[in-house]
């Protein structure tokens, strides 16, 4: 049965208010594009901006002085999980994933709250705030302030804010030929998460996501300080096939990942064998998918986890092979034991190859 420890008989399920949770709920990439294409002002303009919207990186970054740039982010999502303490972690954890993918530090977070004010019972929307509040201090920032606005479905984030020094700063969109790809966390969150919508998820399953989904990436900043580390990102919303075609687009390079070396949560294929997927795995594929060269023998199962949405999902490594062995060091110093080396950046057009 799924685990439900906080919700009374008398309110309303976190997930049933929501038509989508967690990163599951991004607009598709496809769109996306066409959107920020249309609305975004010419970054050159801004030259200590140093990185905006060109490559879809990760967050904001722009320079003070020659050692320090402010890393800026905000991140916030419908509910992924009906324990109202749990989705606040999910979500906080997730909105500093983004500072941590530059090579930053957190500084301080701000609040983004919606919430149903007449549906939810206040002490709901308060284990919901609690639940992000322990993570920044868990992160060691203070939760400085934020917004609330009374809406239709519950809704709850971070604006981040960060620090990093140039030299250090870490881009989705500097892999090198050459480089070797590491994955820091298990997929199939957004699996679990449809399980756990369909109450098919047991007690096993929802503990791992919530483990996965609340381990904040903190190696991000000891992996930008490793020479050899030439690129970072984190896979979220658009799946890991997404998000790897985001570095071999900034690149230029052919992105080859090994589907059989892919770390996975447990019970993820059994799900995904049954048809338990979410509605953006399809709308990524459908956005992305021109980009994307599946081997035969690659199943429909498999496809359905290299295109899964992942809610604060591990951090994406693009670095030199003499390095491999530091940064799963690093991992691990971190208490990211399933870190998996999981593929390879090639020179070729632009494009994701899956084996």
């Amino acid at each position: 049965m799924p685990r439900n420890p906080a919700a009374s008989t008398a309110a309303p399920r976190l997930t049933s208010l929501s038509h989508g949770g967690g990163c599951g709920c991004k607009i598709a990439p496809g769109i996306l594009a066409q959107l920020i294409g249309q609305s975004t002002l010419p970054t050159q303009l801004f030259p200590d901006l140093l990185v905006g919207t060109e490559t879809a990186d990760d967050a904001a970054v722009y320079r003070i002085n020659d050692h320090q740039a402010i890393v800026a982010t905000t991140d916030f999502f419908m509910p992924i999980v009906d324990d109202p303490h749990d989705f606040g972690r999910i979500a906080a954890t997730n909105a500093l994933s983004d500072i941590y993918a530059m090579g930053a530090t957190p500084l301080m977070a701000l609040a983004i709250v919606g919430m149903p004010i007449n549906v939810l019972p206040h002490s709901t929307i308060a284990a919901i705030l609690d639940g992000g509040a322990s993570v920044c201090r868990a992160a060691g920032i203070p939760l400085a302030g934020g917004h609330s606005i009374d809406s239709v479905e519950p809704i709850y984030g971070l604006v981040a804010i960060g620090i990093v020094d140039p030299r250090q700063l870490k881009r989705n969109a500097d892999a090198q030929a050459g480089d070797v790809l590491i994955l820091g966390k298990p997929l199939g969150v957004g699996i679990l998460s449809a399980a756990l919508k369909k109450e098919l998820l047991d007690a096993t399953g929802y503990a791992a996501m919530i483990d996965a989904t609340t381990q904040l990436n903190r190696p991000g900043p000891d992996l930008a300080q490793l020479p050899g580390v030439h690129a970072l990102t984190d896979v979220t919303g658009f799946g890991l096939l997404g998000h790897t075609l985001e570095l071999a687009r900034g690149a230029s390079l052919t992105a080859h990942i090994d589907a059989a070396a892919l770390p996975l949560l447990p019970g993820v294929p059994a799900l995904a064998a049954q048809g338990i997927v979410t509605g953006a795995s399809g709308r990524n594929w459908a956005s992305y998918g021109e980009q994307v060269q599946l081997a035969s023998h690659i199943s429909d199962v498999q496809r359905a986890v290299l295109t899964d949405p992942q809610t604060s999902g591990g951090l994406l490594v693009s670095c030199r092979p003499e390095v491999v062995d530091q940064v799963l060091e690093t991992f691990a110093r971190h208490g990211f034991g399933s870190a998996s080396v999981i593929g390879k950046m090639l020179a070729g057009p632009a494009q994701v190859v899956v084996d």
